[in-house]
C-alpha cells in the first residue's frame, strides 16, 4: 500500500509508481457540507504545484481544488459527474478527483503525513 500525504489546501495524494491520485480530505468535505457538483479538470492539462485545477460546489459554497504537485492530468473520476455526493460519502477513497502523471516525485516529500496533517488541523481551528 502506498503512503498518503496531505496538503495545507486539504487535498490528499497517494502515489503508485509515477501516478498520483488526488482528492479532498474528509475534513474538507465536512467543511463544505453537502456537495452538489464537481467540475472535473481537463485531461491532458499540465499543472504545477498549487495550481487551481477544478472546483467543488456544495450547498454552502464553491471551493477551488489545487494540485499538490506538478504533473499532467491523465484521468478524472467520471463517477463524480453524475454524483458529486460521493465526495461526502467516501472522500479519501472512491471519490478521488483526478490522477496525475508526476513530473517531480521529490515534491511528495514536502507534503504532510497523516499525523502532521492532524496537527495542522488543530492549529487551523484556533
Amino acid at each position: 500500500m502506498s503512503e498518503k500525504k496531505y496538503s495545507k489546501d486539504h487535498e490528499w495524494i497517494e502515489i503508485d509508481n509515477d501516478i498520483a491520485t488526488i482528492g479532498i480530505t474528509n475534513h474538507a468535505q465536512e467543511s463544505l457540507g453537502d456537495i452538489v457538483f464537481v467540475e472535473l479538470p481537463t485531461i491532458g492539462k499540465q499543472v504545477s504545484s498549487n495550481d487551481e485545477v477544478c472546483v467543488i460546489e456544495s450547498v454552502k459554497a464553491a471551493s477551488d481544488i489545487y494540485t499538490p504537485i506538478d504533473g499532467e492530468i491523465i484521468e478524472v473520476n467520471e463517477k463524480l459527474n453524475d454524483n458529486g455526493a460521493l465526495v461526502n460519502e467516501d472522500p479519501e477513497n472512491t471519490a478521488w478527483i483526478f490522477k496525475l502523471k508526476i513530473k517531480e516525485p521529490s515534491q511528495f516529500n514536502d507534503l504532510m503525513t497523516l499525523s502532521e496533517y492532524q496537527e495542522f488541523l488543530k492549529t487551523e481551528e484556533k
